[in-house]
């Protein structure tokens, strides 16, 4: 299954696109802590929302 990962910051727009849910998660939280604004969503389209990536690092 793909994630498609969508980052805006100011006028640029970057899309990646990983099929590992936790790559895809950990790069979308690099984003976020440097100020762009993400969106992760699956192969179907439904967008995860950021505390179900979190999820996944929790301890």
């Amino acid at each position: 299954m793909a994630y498609k990962i969508v980052a805006q910051k100011d006028d640029i727009t970057v899309r990646s696109e990983r099929t590992s849910l936790l790559i895809a998660a950990a790069k979308a939280r690099i984003w976020l802590e440097e100020g762009w604004e993400v969106s992760v969503t699956d192969a179907e389209g439904k967008k995860l929302e950021r505390t179900e990536l979190d999820q996944l690092f929790a301890a």
